[in-house]
């Protein structure tokens, strides 16, 4: 088939989907009640649904009321049975598949599960739906007259008492139709290379000479991947190794860091930045607006979804709400319940509703990755609009970053101490950090207010990383590629010590 005429066919199919989006998009409330129900019936059996009564239950408040806010650790033991072969206990159909998943940093391992109905009706579904958003707003888009480089995780699948454990990724590209490896590189063969320099430089031999028309990856690894792919070819922009590149579709991170370095690897207004939102637990939401940072929540992939306020979160009065009452500019937990048998499940991370018609959200942070020893409710989301605005007044760029608390000492105040792996380092160190301590107050009341006069915190510390720091750090903890990130923000000093450890005999403030 014609290369036109097959771009032309898979634009139309594609955007055959978005009237079933514009369903939800319509009647968001109906689509998540009617789901929740869905998914009780079909567990009915499992020994979940009869623990807890699924077959019973008629309204959200009864399935609220008898079910538990559930933690990894607390489903463990259940998915470790299931991991030994067991069937039917939180899920009805068999679960072959585990996405192993360490978070941000722990060594502990999780091994979330994944059911054909998870591949078929949430991930690979959100796939197809990014496609469809984008083409739906970009119609002249000719994406599909070229390929796609995807950089997944860097590990192979392991077997396990008959089920398959790996990178949520090796998952994906193990299970997908042999149709998409002809649209996509590197191979699958290279896409499962478990050794990640080696890797990278596959990947690059493969995809040089293909007409590359998007990027799919984690911003912080695909930086790496895209400045080597330079420093082979010699050319000064990837515009010159792949001219009919279009479009970035990334996750993971936030971008904000990264956007003036893709800016300038790829220095053209024709190509676009999508953003997705997905873990190992499924897949949530999609850019699906030009040039925007809010995503849409997507309601019709299995998970039905709760929130908890942030203000009320651990606490005794913690509040569990439902999507239909969330307000616009709080911060939530969120908590899902899915096609793969997590029930009422805390996946970690927190975001804020930008607009609830249509449910457009965005990502805040982690409920572990923020600073609150002091009352300052520091959050990566004021950290990295701070870093942004510290940037723009020093005319530097930054690549990674941590933070953790400086603790009260006898009559020492307490603080923060930042450690800033920069690309473009500023003139003076000390004038970033009063540029950075500035946009913290003006973006943070809570900040602002224990920073006055000095009262409760001193000014923050800033620490220049040595290049490759934070790479090295993650090298050594075998933890490169992939969605492995590293710990913005912290209310331990554990990564900061073990990374300045690393850092000595570079410059601070």
């Amino acid at each position: 088939m014609p290369i036109p005429l097959f771009n032309s066919i898979a634009s139309w199919l594609l955007k055959k989907r978005y009237h079933q989006i514009e369903l939800f998009l319509k009647y968001p409330a109906e689509v998540q009640n009617e789901l929740l129900f869905q998914l009780l019936d079909f567990a009915d059996e499992t020994e979940v649904g009869k623990q807890y009564g699924f077959e019973g239950m008629q309204h959200y408040e009864q399935f609220a009321a008898a079910l538990p806010v559930v933690t990894y650790e607390d489903v463990e033991p259940m998915i470790e049975r299931s991991r030994q072969g067991q069937q039917n206990v939180f899920w009805p159909t068999e679960i072959r598949w585990f996405a192993k998943s360490s978070g941000t940093t722990n060594a502990k391992s999780k091994f979330i599960p994944v059911s054909e109905e998870a591949l078929e009706d949430c991930h690979y579904k959100s796939a197809k739906d990014l496609l469809c958003l984008y083409l739906n707003n970009n119609p002249d888009s000719q994406l599909f007259t070229g390929k796609g480089l995807r950089l997944g995780g860097s590990k192979e699948l392991y077997k396990h008492n008959g089920t398959y454990f790996g990178d949520l990724s090796a998952i994906l590209i193990d299970n997908m139709p042999f149709w998409a490896e002809f649209s996509s590189t590197p191979s699958n063969k290279v896409s499962l290379m478990s050794e990640w320099e080696t890797k990278l430089e596959a990947i690059i031999t493969e995809s040089i000479a293909e007409n590359v028309t998007s990027l799919a990856g984690v911003p912080s690894w695909m930086l790496v991947l895209l400045n080597k792919v330079l420093e082979r070819t010699g050319k000064e922009d990837l515009l010159q190794v792949w001219e009919n590149l279009e479009v970035y579709f990334h996750g993971g991170v936030n971008f904000n860091p990264y956007r003036e370095q893709f800016r300038s690897l790829m220095p053209s207004e024709r190509v676009k930045y999508y953003e997705i939102y997905n873990a190992s637990e499924g897949f949530f939401a999609i850019q699906d607006q030009n040039g925007s940072q809010d995503l849409l929540l997507m309601l019709d992939y299995g998970i039905f979804y709760e929130f908890i306020p942030m203000d009320t979160y651990g606490t005794p009065g913690q509040r569990v709400l439902p999507l239909w009452e969330v307000e616009c500019g709080v911060n939530y937990a969120i908590i899902i319940t899915t096609n793969a048998g997590l029930w009422r499940y805390q996946i970690g991370d927190t975001v804020r509703f930008t607009s609830t018609d249509p449910y457009r959200i965005r990502i805040t942070g982690r409920t572990k990755h923020h600073i609150n020893v002091f009352g300052e409710e520091l959050i990566v989301e004021n950290a990295e609009e701070a870093l942004r605005k510290a940037c723009g007044v020093c005319d530097a760029s930054i690549s990674e970053y941590t933070v953790a608390p400086v603790f009260m000492s006898g009559r020492e105040k307490g603080g923060h101490e930042w450690l800033v792996e920069f690309n473009s380092a500023p003139a003076e160190l000390d004038v970033f950090g009063r540029a950075l301590d500035d946009a913290l107050k003006a973006v943070n009341s809570d900040y602002e207010a224990k920073r006055y006069k000095n009262m409760t915190l001193m000014p923050p510390r800033i620490h220049r990383a040595r290049p490759n720091l934070f790479y090295d750090w993650l090298k050594a903890k075998d933890k490169l590629g992939g969605q492995h990130k590293v710990p913005r923000l912290s209310n331990s000093r554990e990564y900061l010590e073990e990374l300045l450890e690393l850092n000595r005999g570079v410059g601070a403030l």
